[in-house]
């Protein structure tokens, strides 16, 4: 098999780009049903490039980060992949099989089915902050459901985008899957592609640029954005274990994570105690040095002093900012940001307003849950919700009365892996979903297909409309 180069860095990579695009869809058009085999082949293919240079990515992410643990993102994205291409070797025969429909009586016995076909050429638009694990999961179910594929990962990760699009040109056909590879200006001639269906990964302000290019070509689009995600402590809850698997779900990736709590809703009495825990907890994961292996970078300086200005601002207008770091300018030489607790903010600082996307938290107090509920539904529909307590009746009452992309219950995060459950936001964070069969369905269009018999009441239905028409119309309605 010949294996394709991935388009390069280059004045002449709109034209490359579109080439291979070209490339792409001639020969989703020339193969329309894609067998079991050929798409087992590509996913194990996929798992072969993934375990073969997992140690490459791996150093190619942690230098483009400054520092990221290999552990780290071994957990939250080699294994997160390899168990979604796992998942799809084991049930591909499943999903491609037609679904067999209910026929309404009048038009039996005929028979209804789903079929489900590749939509063609996918795109993928992956972000920085988990590169390998936001490009492969969702190739993953564009490849299960029989589709090219093209990805565009993010300049910002440019030792992984290479070491990325050198793999997959070894792995893979140019007729099968490319790897774009440039800035914002390749990225925008990217969404303006007529792909058959778009996934984009990142902010809500680039998903809105991304989605309006995209529907210039009527091409679906599928969002995964983020927002302020809450976590809700309830009365009922372990503090203590609340504010450690917070303190988790908040600084992995140095909170660099788009389902990361952004902020927490705890009662007035308990604030002060949780801001203890919080603090006592990562003494045990990372301590307060610096050099901790396990503690990553911010992706760069530009994003390290957003985060001071968010600090800046909230002291300014009155907050409550609280860090044991001993304040050493090793912290920014290694561009790693001390994780800090905003307390008593208000709806006027930036951290109450824009997405925190570090490791600052905001702690805001409540009296009654109705405020809790209240607070999070004065705001955009969050893409993940989280919830602390044994109450099972208000753990109900705010799975029922807040909308959210994604829960979990007494942790954080932990919604995303599932592999058996999709993932994706609502509104303000997104929209569509992936994971799984749902990935695979994302990625393909479920054709209805009605078979008719050979003897039908169709020929009822039909000019010249006399008496007949009228009695059969009549007798159509008493049965539907």
């Amino acid at each position: 098999m010949k294996m394709n180069s991935p388009i390069p860095l280059a004045a002449e990579a709109g034209t490359a780009m579109e080439t291979s695009f070209r490339v792409l869809h001639q020969a989703s058009r020339r193969e329309p049903n894609v067998t079991a085999a050929t798409r087992r082949d590509r996913l194990r293919r996929l798992r072969a490039l993934l375990m073969q240079h997992k140690s490459e990515f791996e150093a190619a992410i942690s230098a483009d980060f400054g520092h990221r643990s290999a552990h780290e993102t071994r957990l939250a994205e080699t294994v997160t992949v390899e168990a979604g291409i796992k998942l799809a070797l084991r049930h591909l025969a499943g999903w491609m099989q037609s679904k067999r429909i209910r026929t309404q009586l009048p038009f039996m016995p005929g028979t209804n089915r789903l079929m489900p076909q590749p939509v063609g050429v996918v795109g993928i638009i992956a972000p920085w902050n988990y590169p390998l694990q936001l490009t492969l999961a969702p190739m993953t179910g564009a490849i299960a459901a029989g589709n090219r594929v093209m990805l565009k990962p993010s300049e910002l990760t440019a030792r992984f985008s290479a070491a990325l699009g050198a793999a997959i040109g070894s792995y893979f056909d140019s007729t099968e899957a490319v790897v774009v590879q440039g800035g914002p200006d390749v990225a925008a001639a990217f969404s303006s592609l007529p792909f058959d269906h778009l996934l984009f990964t990142g902010s809500a302000r680039v998903g809105r640029v991304v989605a309006e290019a995209a529907a210039k070509n009527l091409t679906p689009v599928t969002l995964e954005l983020g927002g302020k995600s809450p976590a809700i402590i309830d009365r009922s809850a372990d503090l203590t274990k609340a504010a450690h698997r917070i303190a988790v779900g908040k600084l992995v990736n140095a909170g660099q994570t788009c389902i990361a709590p952004d902020y927490v809703l705890c009662p007035h009495q308990y604030v002060d105690r949780f801001a203890e825990l919080f603090f006592a907890s990562i003494a045990t994961l990372y301590g307060f040095d610096p050099d901790n292996p396990d503690y990553s970078s911010i992706i760069t300086q530009s994003h390290y002093d957003r985060l001071e200005s968010l600090l800046t601002n909230a002291r300014s207008k009155g907050a409550r900012v609280e860090s044991r770091s001993d304040g050493s300018s090793d912290w920014k030489l290694r561009r790693k940001f001390p994780p800090c607790l905003v307390l008593s903010p208000t709806n006027e600082m930036l951290v109450s307003q824009e997405e925190i996307f570090g490791p600052i938290l905001p702690v805001v107090g409540y009296d009654r849950a109705d405020d809790a509920i209240a607070f999070v539904n004065a705001r955009e529909r969050p893409l993940a919700l989280y919830w602390f307590g044994m109450d099972a009746n208000a753990r109900d009452r705010v799975l029922q009365e807040t909308v959210s992309g994604g829960v979990t219950i007494n942790d954080c995060l932990l919604h995303f892996v599932q592999e058996n459950q999709p993932f994706g936001g609502i509104g303000g964070s997104g929209m569509g979903t992936y994971h799984g069969e749902w990935g695979f369905r994302t990625f393909s269009k479920e054709k209805p297909v009605y078979l008719r018999p050979r003897f039908s009441a169709a020929v009822l239905m039909q000019p010249p409309y006399r008496k007949v028409f009228e009695r059969a119309l009549t007798v159509l309605r008493w049965l539907t």
